[in-house]
Order: C-alpha cells, then structure tokens, then sequence
C-alpha cells in the first residue's frame, strides 16, 4: 500500500458502494461489516468537510416485488449534498447514469469503499477504469465474504487499476487541498 496522491476535493467523489444494514449484518473478511462502516463513515465525514462529493450506491433486485428487509442504506450514513444511486446489477454504472452525473460535476478521481471488496466494490471500479476515471481504494474501508476474496482484489487487482491505501494516509493527502 501506498499513499494516496493528493486529491482535489472540487474533482474527487468518495464512492461507498452497498452499506445496507442487511449487507453490514453479513460475517464479512478480514473485517466486521461494522468496522467497515465506521471507517466509510470517517471517510465521508472527511470527504464532506473538505468539499468533495459523497456517493453512496446500494442495490435493488431486479426480479421482486419488494426488496429484502434491510435493504435501504445504514441509517444516518445519507447526509444532505450526497449523492444516492441504486443499482440493480454488481456495478454501480450500468444503466445509473452515475457517469453523466459524475462528469456534470467535473469529477474524474474516484475513492472507493464499500461491501463485497471482489464484487460491488471491484465491479464499479473496473467500469471507472474503463471510463479514464483515476482511481483509489481505500483497504480498510472494504470487506468480502472470505478474506482470499478481498486480499485477491486488493493485491492482485486494484493496484492494476489505481492506487491502494488506508482511511489515515488518505486523510493526510485528502485534508493537504482543502480550501
């Protein structure tokens, strides 16, 4: 893991990719979905005060009537300003408009956390690749469902597509532009 470069708050949004409390509630690797959401939740508080924009994505089943109990976002975690997007497949740009979106705001770095590392998580960010976004990932602000899951995504995959890091080094790097 490396620092995260230095981020322009006017051009960064913070992606936090399915914090549901029936996600959160899962036993999750190589930490508790609560551990994730309170890392996610500094990350947003930091993200928030210095200006950028705060995305929180969370999925619906296509296929039913009425979505599982649980499947609304962690109370508290949607504050005025950020941005809801619900998704109804494993990435976040498919058919969301989460793109156009993005790019109306002049974002083109995006900071990811979220819930499952290898799926939600990696799925949005692939797409973000493909769609010349810069990328950060922040490891202590992921889980999956085996810790192999989130390690492979983490060691093998994200570092492929931009830069790994942790809640404190993106912090110092993310508070050094705040205007």
């Amino acid at each position: 893991m490396t620092a995260a470069p230095v981020l322009d708050p006017r051009r960064t949004a913070l992606v936090l990719v399915d914090l549901m409390d029936r996600l959160v509630a899962l036993p999750l690797e190589p930490r508790k979905g609560a551990e994730v959401l309170a890392a996610s939740e500094e990350l947003a508080k930091r993200c928030r005060a210095g200006g950028a924009l705060v995305v929180l994505v969370r999925v619906e089943r296509p296929t039913v009537a009425e979505q599982p109990p649980g499947s609304g976002l962690v109370a508290g975690l949607r504050h005025e300003g950020d941005l809801e997007v619900v998704k109804r497949t494993i990435g976040a740009f498919q058919g969301t408009g989460l793109d156009e979106r993005l790019r109306a705001r002049g974002i083109d770095t995006l900071v990811f956390g979220g819930i499952a590392t290898n799926l939600g998580v990696e799925s949005t960010a692939r797409a973000a690749a493909d769609l010349g976004y810069e990328l950060v990932f922040v490891e202590d602000a992921m889980a999956a469902f085996t810790a192999a899951e989130h390690e492979a995504s983490v060691r093998l995959d994200f570092p492929r597509l931009g830069t790994v890091t942790t809640v404190g080094r993106l912090g110092l790097g993310f508070e050094a532009v705040r205007h």
